[in-house]
């Protein structure tokens, strides 16, 4: 639902001047998508847009209202919140399959975007659902 609300404010937003022409805003995002588990570079989305990473960054930002790396992230902990409702993977791998460097940095952004630890949000999503 947080996902669907994000959405509709980006699309509300790509249209402000200076920002991302939309095939460019649904270019990076497929890509960053299919890399959410690998290393995303900035530089290397804005080579993809054929854009200088200064001019990206800031077309990026008019386009989502975030820069690319809060996107990335949010996107990331959007991710890690589904596989933990709708797996049985560890912390651990959850963490790896997001793209995190470890879990601790995985814990740490994720109770800096979500407002309390993977931990216990876990504990929180299964008893809403009765599990």
């Amino acid at each position: 639902m947080e996902n669907e609300h994000l959405e509709a404010a980006q699309r509300s937003v790509s249209a402000v001047t200076g920002g991302l022409a939309p095939w460019r805003l649904e270019l990076v995002k497929q890509q960053i998508h299919a890399d959410l588990g690998k290393k995303i570079s900035v530089p290397q989305l804005a080579q993809s847009c054929s854009l200088s990473r200064s001019h990206f960054s800031r077309a990026f930002k008019r386009s989502t209202g975030m820069s690319p790396q809060d996107w990335i992230r949010h996107q990331r902990i959007a991710q890690a919140q589904k596989l933990i409702k709708d797996s049985r993977l560890t912390l651990t791998q959850i963490s790896a399959e997001c793209g995190f460097f470890d879990q601790a940095h995985f814990s740490h952004m994720f109770t800096k975007t979500a407002g309390t630890n993977p931990a216990i949000w876990r504990f929180q999503a299964l008893a809403a659902v009765g599990a």
